[in-house]
């Protein structure tokens, strides 16, 4: 065969770098409050917040995946999606409600002169510091590891070093892929299709 031009450099299919579990400084890219049906068929909101890594050796991250993808619904992959309350009184709201609230806190720090109005395009364009955990993922019998947003602080403890890293999240024994062993007594080729 003749050698084609950049062989060494080119990305192969389905490669791409991997972002380390840490915290970064990001720059929101957009937000939105999106609407979502339970498995019980009730209705609950997420407000979905994108965002790009703006420092930093990983800087452009999420842009450069989704430039890489090569399907054609291509999809935004740095979402912080946190629910939104539904001020109903309960214990699973109230914890909600402070979730909620240490995120928009963490960005009203970050951003000085900032004050959340209620108006989620408004953050467009603000820094926070982002921490991500190393959670585990399954597909058609495979699985690994990726760097998934866990929670927003504030900048300065991201620049500062002033933060504790997640634990890793692994998926429930009953979602994991089987593993096949193949005994090394069915060595045979006879039965390969080439």
């Amino acid at each position: 065969m003749k050698p084609f031009a950049d062989y060494e450099t080119t990305q192969a299919a389905g490669e791409f770098e991997k972002l380390p579990k840490g915290a970064y400084e990001v720059k929101i890219e957009q937000a939105k409050v999106t609407t979502y049906t339970g498995k019980d068929g009730s209705t609950f909101e997420k407000l979905e917040i994108a965002f790009d890594i703006d420092k930093g050796e990983y800087a452009g991250y999420y842009r450069r995946n989704l430039e890489s993808q090569q399907q054609e619904d291509k999809k935004w992959k740095g979402v912080l999606r946190i629910y939104v309350p539904k001020d109903d009184g309960s214990e699973k709201d109230q914890w909600t409600k402070r979730k909620f609230k240490a995120i928009i806190q963490a960005i009203e720090d970050s951003n000085p002169g900032y004050h959340w109005d209620w108006n989620e395009t408004g953050l467009k364009g603000k820094i926070v510091g982002c921490i991500f955990q190393w959670k585990e993922w399954a597909y058609n019998g495979k699985s690994g590891w990726f760097a998934n947003p866990y929670n927003f602080i504030d900048v300065a403890k991201v620049r500062s070093g002033e933060f504790k890293l997640p634990d890793d999240k692994p998926l429930p024994k009953d979602q994991k892929p089987v593993d096949i062993n193949i005994s090394a007594e069915d060595d045979s080729e006879e039965d390969l299709p080439f």
